[in-house]
């Protein structure tokens, strides 16, 4: 399989295992347009994902494997810093129309843009309860979500963590 072939592996958000997370206002409740920014994937492309991630070592060490990134940033998600944690993810310079996709296991994995990353990380990612990886293809980058409600970055290229910040850059 390959990631050309994670097409063929997306399904309809009614049978996604996390689709709670997006779709119930217990949760979240996103807009049907945002929502159709997500292509969750079905078992087969959930596994694709994860076994990339093993195969390729990217957890073999934490957050990442020894010498696989030149730089490395973490930020902490703490109570009342959603405002500063989304201009953290924003700071890492990743285009925001690039596919990305997001791996928690074996059982769910989704494709969508970073700038849903970046506007819906809260919605993404449940500290104490998720791990979620963060990648593209290239594997330039990865980004980390630890259940300790730590985000880690890890890339070979050099971002500016200082760039300003435009929150209406966000609406999709």
């Amino acid at each position: 399989m390959t990631f050309e072939d994670l097409n063929k592996h997306i399904i309809p958000m009614t049978e996604f295992t996390l689709k709670w997370r997006f779709t119930e206002e217990k949760y979240d409740c996103l807009p049907e347009q945002h929502l159709n920014e997500l292509k969750p994937l079905d078992k087969v492309g959930a596994e694709f994902l994860a076994d990339y991630l093993s195969n390729c070592k990217i957890h073999s060490e934490f957050p990442f494997k020894n010498g696989m990134f030149r730089n490395l940033d973490k930020t902490e998600i703490l109570e009342n810093n959603e405002k500063k944690v989304t201009k953290w993810l924003y700071q890492r310079a990743i285009p925001f129309d690039k596919e990305v996709y997001l791996s928690w296991d074996g059982n769910n994995g989704i494709i969508t843009k970073w700038k849903f990353v970046v506007k819906y990380w809260n919605s993404l990612f449940y500290g104490g309860a998720d791990d979620l990886t963060v990648f593209d293809q290239s594997l330039e980058w990865t980004l980390l979500f630890f259940h300790e409600d730590e985000i880690h970055f890890g890339t070979n290229k050099d971002f500016d963590p200082i760039a300003e910040f435009d929150e209406k850059l966000l609406v999709i």
